[in-house]
């Protein structure tokens, strides 16, 4: 078994990733700061003998240093993640995103561990193709609209990683997440579905924006980290990248009034212009469908459960009925 580190490890995907982990017995330390992440993601597994919680910045030098020292295998998640936080700050997004990856993945080939590192279907930008490729061009807005500052430092963190596995052989594999979504998630920072479920269940209106045609793919967590854990340790699978999600495509007016009927809310769904969330500056994407035949080619499977399965499974833990995976 190895040992592994989780950067952003408290976070949302982090703490599942952590889950399945040490339930197949590798040794787990997670460095995370909890700006976005939680500490109660992990507080049911915080006496785990084999579990060592750090409170601390990626972008502390000596810190980082230090909890690299003695891992063989290296998930990289931490993030400025989140479509409210990115547009408020994109200096943060950018300072986050690039430097600490850098030091990190130098880090990793002093030790040659096992290196995957979380990347984003938003490093497509706007390209205008039904399905996308991995190797497809990407395609990002103006710099003067902020919400392309994500998508272009998590490329830069795909060129220096690929860089890095062809100079110094570092093993690493690149997973672009579109759209992972299940319990623990939360609405805080624009994500859809905690927002559209919290809001049914309290009544309220389920803000739409825009005209909700918008389309995208919505896969469940654990579908997600089982193909981290499996793409990480192929041989085969380094150097590559991979289109990590659903391939089965909704509009986010559909996802509304599919949450509606799962929750049997009479909540309103409400209209309205992306400027009243994010501001003047912000641009969006029409269509994020992923092609998954890379993985699915890789790994013999892709994430299969439907958006019913998942929101009914979300729905349970929000309600208290789920208990948490040990």
């Amino acid at each position: 078994m190895a040992h592994c580190l989780v950067t952003g490890g408290a976070g949302f995907i982090g703490s599942h990733l952590v889950e399945t982990l040490l339930a197949r017995g590798d040794s787990v330390t997670v460095l995370d700061n909890l700006s976005t992440g939680r500490g109660d993601n992990l507080s049911h597994l915080s006496q785990h003998p084999r579990l060592q919680i750090v409170t601390g910045s990626i972008t502390d030098q000596p810190l980082l240093s230090e909890v690299v020292r003695e891992a063989e295998v290296i998930y990289h998640l931490a993030a400025a993640v989140g479509v409210r936080l990115v547009a408020d700050d994109p200096v943060r997004t950018i300072e986050t995103n690039i430097y600490p990856t850098e030091l990190l993945l130098r880090l990793a080939a002093q030790r040659n561990c096992r290196f995957f590192l979380a990347s984003t279907s938003e490093v497509y930008g706007k390209n205008p193709k039904e399905r996308w490729n991995e190797d497809d061009d990407l395609q990002f807005g103006s710099t003067t609209h902020p919400r392309w500052a994500y998508g272009c430092s998590k490329a830069i963190d795909e060129f220096l990683a690929l860089a890095y596995h062809t100079k110094f052989g570092l093993p690493v594999v690149i997973g672009r997440f579109f759209n992972v979504v299940g319990p623990r998630q939360v609405g805080h920072y624009g994500m859809v579905v905690p927002r559209f479920l919290d809001a049914a269940l309290a009544g309220d209106p389920l803000f739409v924006y825009d005209d909700g045609g918008q389309t995208r793919c919505f896969a469940h967590v654990r579908e997600v980290v089982d193909c981290v854990v499996g793409l990480t340790a192929l041989p085969s699978a380094c150097g590559r990248v991979y289109n990590i999600g659903s391939d089965h495509p909704i509009t986010i007016r559909g996802l509304a009034e599919e949450v509606l009927r799962l929750t049997g809310s009479r909540s309103p769904i409400e209209y309205r212009a992306y400027a009243e969330a994010y501001g003047r500056d912000f641009e969006d994407v029409r269509r994020r469908v992923p092609n998954l035949e890379r993985l699915e080619a890789t790994l013999g499977r892709k994430p299969r459960l439907t958006l019913p399965e998942i929101l009914s499974d979300i729905l349970k833990w929000r309600l208290g009925e789920a208990r948490p995976v040990t």
